[in-house]
């Protein structure tokens, strides 16, 4: 596996980062255990979590796996921002919220410092200024080496860093969006955005909750029994059959299975390559169930996509942008010589 620094810092992460998500839900500690051995094994160094993860379990089965291993040799990233009791400060980006949160995490993940700090969505009850002056104390206390942010609009991106820039605070690191072949609304300006200011990127669902592993195909006409759509569709989340059921979902498909076919690899692995290799990003995360998905995933490096096979998967993918960025796009299109 590669490695590749994270935005514009010294740190550097492997080229695809295990997600945790799984671990204490669908997987039970000894598989969890099981697939970071795994990972650790083909070169991976970068594992997410979230205090949120199953109320806080992930954290203490990727603390309990860390416990046996050389501390320095990986890159342990986890988030803060949504409730993890019923009291009324037990959510959001309030001083008082991440001061709680960090040590929490900290106990559960058993170790004296986290790698990157999250905040895992923006928060419209707490001015910026406190939450990233917070954030900046804990880097200058040593308990966190770097922070980053994920599920942020352009504007509020930019508007931390400005705040961060003007006060000479530790200014964010790297984003954590939503990414993959059927969700490319990101490139109409939080890709350009990441870029222009050194913001490395690891996108979540790279899969989209299965969509792109290559068990959904044209014709069917509900998801399988067991499957991460089969529960989304049942308990509302945003990638539920409904969301996704339509042609252009289909036509994403039917292109991503036919380049699989040519060149011999899963569709899961051509997906996450789309992604790994795209403008702008770092590593994407990987969330998987069992050690099948995960040694599936890992296939997905060594090896790049043709600039002929991109092409086709981008414009099986394209969707067309709102105003104002059709409009933009097309008056920054090359003059004719």
């Amino acid at each position: 596996m590669d490695y590749r620094y994270l935005g514009r810092t010294g740190l550097k992460v492997s080229e695809l980062c295990l997600g945790a998500m799984t671990f204490g839900r669908e997987a039970d500690e000894a598989s969890s255990f099981a697939m970071m051995d795994a990972f650790a094994a083909a070169g991976g160094t970068f594992i997410d979590t979230a205090d949120v993860y199953t109320r806080g379990a992930s954290e203490e089965i990727v603390g309990r796996w860390l416990a046996g291993k050389r501390r320095d040799d990986y890159v342990i990233a986890t988030k803060v921002r949504f409730p993890m009791g019923d009291g009324v400060n037990e959510v959001g980006l309030s001083r008082k919220h991440i001061l709680a949160g960090v040590e929490s995490s900290l106990r559960r993940l058993g170790t004296d410092y986290i790698d990157l700090y999250q905040v895992h969505c923006w928060d419209p009850g707490t001015p910026l200024d406190e939450t990233l002056g917070t954030l900046n104390s804990l880097v200058q206390q040593g308990k966190v080496r770097y922070i980053g942010i994920s599920n942020y609009k352009a504007y509020q991106i930019q508007k931390a860093i400005d705040l961060s820039r003007h006060h000479g605070w530790e200014a964010f690191t790297c984003l954590q969006p939503l990414y993959n072949l059927l969700d490319r609304a990101l490139e109409w300006e939080i890709i350009e955005l990441c870029i222009a200011e050194g913001l490395g990127i690891i996108p979540w669902s790279p899969l989209r909750g299965g969509w792109l592993s290559g068990k959904y195909r044209r014709g069917m006409e509900l998801p399988p029994d067991d499957t991460r759509i089969a529960a989304a569709t049942k308990h509302g989340w945003s990638e539920g059959w409904d969301a996704y059921n339509n042609e252009r979902t289909w036509a994403v498909i039917d292109t991503l299975v036919e380049v699989a076919e040519e060149i011999g690899k899963s569709a899961a692995q051509v997906a996450l390559s789309w992604v790994k290799d795209a403008p702008g990003i770092t590593a994407p995360i990987i969330g998987a169930r069992n050690m099948k998905q995960l040694e599936d995933n890992l296939g997905s490096v060594g090896w790049a996509l043709s600039a002929e096979q991109r092409t086709r998967l981008n414009d099986a993918s394209a969707i067309n942008p709102p105003y104002p960025y059709d409009f933009i796009g097309r008056l920054s299109a090359p003059r004719a010589r």
